[in-house]
């Protein structure tokens, strides 16, 4: 039994949909600053480099 070869219009814009959104998300969060706990512990791992 064969499928049917042509793409459901339905699922093609679900999917669509669906990648316009995914890459909204990904866009905001690049768009977001690092937490300050986040620089303070690369700031601490950066000093231990150092000291080595």
């Amino acid at each position: 039994m064969q499928q049917d070869m042509a793409v459901d219009p339905k699922k093609a814009r679900l999917s669509d949909q669906i990648d316009e959104n995914l890459k909204k998300v990904y866009e905001d969060l690049l768009k977001e600053e690092v937490p300050d706990r986040f620089k303070q512990l690369l700031a601490q791992l950066k000093e231990k480099e150092q000291g080595k």
